[in-house]
């Protein structure tokens, strides 16, 4: 006999999934028919699933993504805090705009995160993003500064965190909820790259809500994996939608022609420097990738 349920995978690991329904974690296994048709579930997914009495509980459905991440596998995410420490390592704020482009592209929403306040000025950085209309929030890991209002913003949501090893992400997850007990990895002097001790993906509840801790989740793998053409870009950039169909050139790529309202805007200083010479940089990388290359 067998009962049919819904539920979110909160984690995969050796052919099995972990799904959350009412507050109960059931084992399952999939139905020989997703390997056929190669279609795999990701931590994440919402799923329909058989309960058996006499035999291993069954995914019998994925239901509809809002979204999905490629690395690492995550499906169905509401927030993306993408952490940035001022020092230590320094502030990248390309990186920052990348991740910022890509949630933007997938239908999550950015929350800009700038640890070790303690340590250097944050003025500019708060700035630059205020300015271009995100949430920011900033944190110091060894007071507790900010936490509170992070964690304020995981309720009711499927968050995740991501940003090189050694900007905290961790440490301030341990704050917003000290029964995680996450290991930190730590900034190597030498080699200028991190350790990073977590083994798999998995949606822990936290503050009312689910937040994504996974292996590999730092800024260079996020790029890599996720593609944002050049024709898309312009509706990455938030702070860009007021001059939409304003230039000189309905063909204008908003890098460097005469006429371009946003180029005009960075000069008027609406629109921040940094953040356009992001956009240029992300421009010019997208021209060189071509669509039928995706398809292999």
């Amino acid at each position: 006999m067998c009962n049919f349920k819904t539920g979110k995978i909160i984690k995969g690991i050796g052919g099995f999934y972990y799904v959350e329904a009412a507050e109960v974690v059931f084992e399952c296994k999939l139905r020989g028919n997703f390997r056929n048709k190669n279609i795999t579930p990701v931590v994440g997914d919402n799923v329909e699933f058989s309960v058996n009495d006499n035999a291993d509980n069954r995914i019998e459905r994925i239901l509809e993504r809002k979204n999905l991440l490629v690395r690492p596998p995550l499906a169905n995410i509401d927030r993306l805090f993408i952490i940035s420490s001022l020092t230590e390592p320094a502030v990248n704020t390309f990186i920052i705009d990348k991740m910022a482009a890509i949630a933007e592209h997938k239908g999550i929403e950015p929350i800009i995160v700038f640890t070790k306040i303690d340590l250097d000025d944050c003025e500019s950085c708060l700035k630059i993003y205020e300015s271009a209309g995100f949430k920011t929030v900033l944190c110091c890991n060894n007071d507790g500064r900010g936490a509170d209002e992070i964690k304020e913003m995981l309720y009711g949501k499927v968050s995740a965190f991501t940003g090189n090893t050694g900007v905290g992400k961790s440490s301030l997850l341990n704050r917003i909820d000290e029964r995680l007990d996450l290991k930190t990895g730590e900034t190597s002097k030498k080699l200028g790259r991190g350790r990073h001790t977590t083994r798999h993906c998995e949606l822990f509840k936290v503050a009312g809500g689910y937040v994504a801790d996974t292996p590999g989740f730092s800024s260079l793998d996020f790029e890599k994996a996720e593609i944002i053409l050049k024709d898309e870009l312009f509706g990455c950039f938030r702070e860009f939608a007021p001059y939409f169909g304003k230039c000189r050139f309905s063909t204008c790529s908003h890098t460097n022609e005469k006429g371009c309202a946003v180029i005009d805007a960075v000069r008027d200083g609406r629109i921040s420097k940094s953040r356009h010479d992001s956009y240029v940089q992300m421009y010019n990388e997208a021209k060189e990738i071509k669509k039928w290359e995706l398809k292999k």
